[in-house]
């Protein structure tokens, strides 16, 4: 390899290391919302699941996503604010139905279905889609604009299997995190019998809590979406209120504003999530009536 490429290999890894810092938070969301789409499947399905997931968040990355930023960046960037509403109203939808779901109201649709499990890497893939395209576009926004179309794709390719390797690595690893408990339960050594008791006792809560901030980084980052994508297009109101909020705590330090900013994008993502399950819920209801007094007539 020439010293040329070499240094071209660099400038590339070095600006993809750069943009993926910014993109930290939005892949530990994705990271922890995926492993709710693997539980209810048999042990034996739970990684080629979850290569499935991965499989559909590549082509998402690189079939989808990259190809349409650079083009909109290119000729329309100012449909991309639109279609982050759009992608953050998607992710404060699900994270609202999940909150109503732990309170007992689930959809009639859902009751007594079985997990099906198309429909599993379906909804995951979907998810991944929106939370894939903020972690790229964040990305691009990122990398130095005189890079070059060229060095552009390369750093976005980068990132992009990057990304996909961490967050369904880590998710291989807790869905199969049992199954080594099970096998150091074998073990003739007591002391590592017990830690594998432990680790099987310990899934079912890891699992919750696991749930619980996968349904909460959905409300954060869709509701961050809307919160800032808003202000660049027609509503700032939300946005100067997050600002003014924030801006009482800076005295706290950088820490405690990232936390209020997350906690104040949550709240705002659950009102409208609320709002969309109410919407569709109504939609849903005029349905079927329409469909009765088309029948009639």
């Amino acid at each position: 390899m020439s010293v040329g490429l070499l240094a071209v290999v660099d400038d590339i890894l070095t600006a993809a290391l750069k943009a993926s810092a910014k993109t930290a938070g939005v892949v530990i969301d994705d990271a922890a919302v995926t492993p709710q789409y693997v539980q209810g499947i048999t042990p034996a399905r739970e990684l080629p699941v979850v290569w499935k997931i991965a499989l559909g968040s590549l082509v998402n990355k690189f079939v989808i996503i990259i190809p349409i930023a650079l083009l909109l960046t290119a000729f329309a960037p100012w449909v991309l604010p639109f279609l982050l509403i759009i992608g953050g109203g998607f992710l404060c939808y699900e994270g609202a139905e999940k909150v109503l779901e732990w309170f007992g109201a689930h959809h009639e649709a859902e009751d007594d279905e079985p997990r099906d499990e198309k429909k599993l890497v379906f909804g995951a893939i979907r998810t991944d889609l929106i939370l894939s395209t903020e972690i790229m576009l964040i990305a691009l926004t990122s990398l130095d604009p005189d890079l070059g179309l060229g060095m552009t794709l390369a750093a976005l390719a980068v990132i992009g299997l990057g990304m996909t390797a961490i967050v369904y690595g880590a998710v291989a690893l807790l869905v199969k995190i049992d199954d080594i408990g099970l096998r150091l339960m074998k073990s003739p050594s007591r002391r590592v019998r017990r830690t594998g008791v432990r680790v099987v006792a310990s899934m079912p809560a890891v699992f919750r809590v696991i749930s619980v901030i996968g349904t909460v980084a959905m409300l954060w980052v869709g509701g961050h979406l809307v919160i800032a994508n808003l202000a660049e297009t027609f509503w700032h109101g939300p946005y100067d209120l997050l600002h003014a909020i924030t801006h009482l705590v800076e005295a706290a330090g950088p820490v405690v504003v990232w936390i209020v900013d997350a906690a104040v994008s949550a709240v705002f993502g659950f009102v409208a999530g609320l709002i969309i399950v109410g919407a569709v819920m109504g939609v849903r209801r005029l349905l079927p009536s329409t469909r009765r007094a088309t029948a009639h007539h």
